[in-house]
C-alpha cells in the first residue's frame, strides 16, 4: 500500500480552486485519484438527487446508477454520514455489487449543512486494501469537495 503523505489532497485543492463547475470538478478529480491509487478498480461519485444516490463523474467499467439510502456501502455511509473502509465487501450486510471483481471499499460522505450532498466511492479488487492514513487521505480530500459549490 501507497504512502502519498497528502500529495493527492494538494493536487485536489489545485484543480478545483477557482473553478465553479461541480460536474467538472468531480470528474477531474475522479480522474486523478485514478491515476495516483494503485490496486483499484472503480473510484468516482453518487450524488444525492430526490433521496437517492445517483451515479456521477467516476472511472472505471460501468457501474449501478441508483442506490437507495441505507442500502450497501454507499447507501450506508449516507445513512450514518461516517465513512465505511471494508476489508471485504462479501461480508458486509447488503453489499450491492456493481462488479463482482470487486472485494474491498472505501466511501468518504460529502457532508454539506449537515446533509449528505454525494459519496465518494473507491473499489479495489484486493482485499483489506484501504488503510487508516489512506481513509484519512481521502477524508482530507472530501472536506475540500464539501466548500464546492452544491
Amino acid at each position: 500500500m501507497q504512502q502519498l503523505n497528502g500529495e493527492i489532497v494538494q493536487q485536489v485543492n489545485g484543480l478545483v480552486q477557482g473553478e465553479p463547475d461541480l460536474i467538472a470538478n468531480l470528474a477531474n478529480v475522479s480522474a486523478l485519484l485514478n491515476e495516483y491509487l494503485t490496486d483499484i478498480n472503480w473510484v468516482g461519485f453518487y450524488i444525492m438527487r430526490s433521496g437517492e444516490l445517483v451515479l456521477g463523474p467516476f472511472q472505471g467499467k460501468p457501474a449501478c446508477i441508483r442506490i437507495p439510502v441505507g442500502k450497501g456501502v454507499c447507501g450506508t455511509a449516507v445513512a450514518t454520514k461516517t465513512t465505511q473502509r471494508i476489508d471485504d465487501v462479501h461480508a458486509f450486510p447488503g453489499h450491492i455489487a456493481c462488479d463482482a471483481a470487486s472485494n474491498s471499499e472505501l466511501v468518504v460522505p460529502v457532508v454539506v449543512n449537515d446533509q449528505v450532498v454525494a459519496v465518494l466511492d473507491i473499489d479495489s479488487p484486493s482485499l483489506n486494501r484501504f488503510s487508516p492514513s489512506l481513509q484519512e487521505e481521502m477524508e482530507a480530500v472530501v472536506k475540500i469537495l464539501e466548500s464546492l459549490n452544491w
